[in-house]
């Protein structure tokens, strides 16, 4: 693995995003719009006839650490659908970088999007609503990048089923996100969910990192077991997704369906 070609394709897509202004804008519109209704929705059930005490902190938390979600497999796909839509990733292939090194680059590029992102985010809801989320402290750390590696995990099996599967299938890079956004207890307890759910539900690392959270916003401290079930089943879905991944770039290359991809 070569870090200059990584480096050299970070900045390629670093480039890309900071010279469009529609992409920088973007990165922010939808999350600011789903935090001021959401806000909005909480301030209400807690000032109106509901009178739900705390309940804004848990609500814009889960909305916050989604986000963290969302845009880390957002960023793996999306940097893949931005080389097919500029007719760019035949040059990307030709070239000599591996697809370690094309992966490892959107990660990075993922990374930092998704941390501008939440960080725009936290201000937002500190400054209209109150909510300081680093009052959750160092649990915060491994929470986040617990989110930020299923994040890429599913980012990878996306981008693999719209390289084997082409264009038409795009729009798997925003619907699976929100297939397993009920089952992951991100804005309910997993005590609340039916029961034949829950095994679902503990399957995936998202609902530990969630749980979690709730638990340290309501003054209980971070839980090991959160953490640890989280990681070990990143690390499981992580290796699984590279080789689907790998797979899937083996028959889009057999087939000839990368050459397709980039001058459809």
């Amino acid at each position: 693995m070569n870090w200059h070609r990584i480096s050299a394709l970070v900045l390629r897509y670093t480039f890309l995003y900071t010279r469009s202004v529609p992409r920088i804008v973007e990165m922010f519109f939808w999350p600011v719009m789903e935090l001021l209704v959401w806000g909005m929705l909480t301030q209400y059930l807690q000032t109106g006839p509901f009178k739900i005490p705390g309940f804004i902190k848990f609500l814009l938390g889960a909305m916050i650490f989604w986000d963290i979600l969302y845009r880390s497999q957002q960023a793996t796909t999306l940097s893949f659908l931005e080389d097919i839509w500029s007719r760019n990733l035949l040059n990307i292939f030709v070239a000599p970088v591996r697809i370690s090194e094309f992966i490892v680059a959107t990660y990075c590029v993922g990374f930092v999007k998704t941390l501008i992102t939440a960080a725009g985010l936290s201000v937002l809801a500190a400054v209209c609503y109150h909510f300081n989320i680093l009052s959750m402290g160092l649990a915060l750390i491994p929470l986040f990048l617990n989110l930020l590696v299923m994040g890429w995990a599913v980012g990878m099996v996306t981008t693999g089923m719209i390289m084997r599967w082409g264009q038409a299938s795009e729009n798997l890079a925003w619907g699976i996100p929100f297939l397993i956004q009920p089952f992951c207890a991100a804005f309910y307890p997993l005590d609340s969910m039916p029961a034949w759910i829950r095994p679902i539900s503990l399957a995936i690392p998202a609902t530990h990192v969630f749980e979690g959270m709730r638990a340290v916003l309501a003054g209980q401290g971070l839980s090991f077991k959160y953490v640890l079930c989280a990681a070990g089943l990143n690390l499981i879905y992580l290796t699984g997704a590279a080789i689907f991944f790998r797979f899937m770039y083996g028959k889009a290359r057999k087939q000839g369906l990368l050459a397709k991809l980039g001058t459809q």
